[in-house]
């Protein structure tokens, strides 16, 4: 925050201040005194702007290249008299913020609702930046992997019937990766691919439970598996079958499983 210096010049020109005309004399002889008396029309003195620019003791030096190079890592002269900045905590995050007329209720939000300022904001983003979709959150058995998904409770599943799906009954539905987070568990992950090694079938190393996976359909988004959702979220399922033991022909078909990882 820049600071704001105060100067005699502040004060509005040609008022009196109380007692003035009671000061003595000697006091026009002090020093500085000429100085705050500035003739108003002068001849031949020089204008005001350059009145007004700064002496060559007050001006910055300018350095030259390799003098900047020496010295590049100490702060201008204009910025040496600002104080250090101070890393934002969420605790001085409202309070730094200028809410204006809304403070009040920002607050009033915040207490009712038991939230940081941090969990009020994301409470609003998510309200806004998702509507129509709800919250699920779901793992793998032994709860070393832990997500969390924004999709519609009225859930399109995908069977799939390729070798390792068939294998692993990987029925899923899709989400743009902007909407999975994994809450927990990045190191009890592993990963299996083949053949083009597009689709990376992820699990946990402990449960060997596949909660979610990146589908070779749509690799920028996630293929999450229904039956690892907790309870609660889901109010309907609707299941297609995908002919995935014939990947290029059905995809080629299919008018909008590519699409599905797209916001």
């Amino acid at each position: 925050m820049r600071q704001t210096r105060k100067t005699a010049s502040s004060e509005p020109r040609g008022q009196k201040r109380p007692g003035a005309s009671k000061a003595p004399a000697a006091a026009a002889s002090a020093p500085g005194a000429s100085r705050a008396r500035r003739p108003t029309g002068q001849a031949g003195g020089g204008s005001r702007a350059a009145a007004r620019q700064p002496s060559a003791k007050q001006r910055p030096r300018q350095l030259s290249p390799l003098a900047q190079e020496a010295g590049a890592g100490e702060p201008p002269p204009e910025l040496a008299l600002l104080p250090p900045p101070q890393p934002a905590t969420p605790t001085s995050s409202v309070a730094t913020l200028d809410l204006g007329d809304q403070r009040e209720r920002w607050e009033t939000f915040q207490k009712r609702q038991r939230l940081t300022f941090e969990g009020a904001a994301k409470l609003l983003l998510d309200t806004f930046e998702y509507q129509g979709l709800v919250k699920h959150t779901g793992g793998c058995h032994c709860g070393a992997v832990r997500f969390e998904v924004w999709a519609s409770a009225d859930l399109h599943i995908f069977d799939c019937n390729c070798s390792v799906c068939k294998k692993k009954q990987n029925r899923h539905f899709i989400v743009p990766a902007s909407r999975f987070k994994l809450l927990k568990g990045a190191e009890s992950i592993t990963t299996y691919t083949f053949n083009t090694h597009k689709a990376q079938h992820t699990f946990c190393k402990r449960c060997g439970v596949q909660s979610f996976y990146t589908p070779r359909s749509n690799p920028g988004g996630f293929g999450i598996a229904p039956h690892c959702l907790d309870e609660g979220t889901v109010r309907s399922v609707v299941i297609e079958e995908f002919n995935g033991s014939d990947w290029e022909k059905a995809m080629k078909e299919h008018k909008t499983i590519k699409n599905m990882s797209k916001e």
